[in-house]
């Protein structure tokens, strides 16, 4: 019983510490991408001092 409880444990460990090894490894695989400007956002920037102009 105890050699059965055992052998569990560690398959559910294996089996834990690959499924988050394979998420953390398509995590960052994933192509991030970012919305382009609308024209009108194109227009505004910061001055040197945080206002807008």
């Amino acid at each position: 019983m105890i050699m059965t409880s055992l052998v569990v444990g560690v398959v559910l460990t294996v089996v834990t510490l690959l499924l988050t090894l394979l998420t953390i490894s398509k995590g960052y695989s994933f192509k991030h991408t970012i919305d382009p400007l609308k024209e009108e956002d194109k227009v505004r920037e910061f001055t040197g001092n945080g206002k807008r102009i």
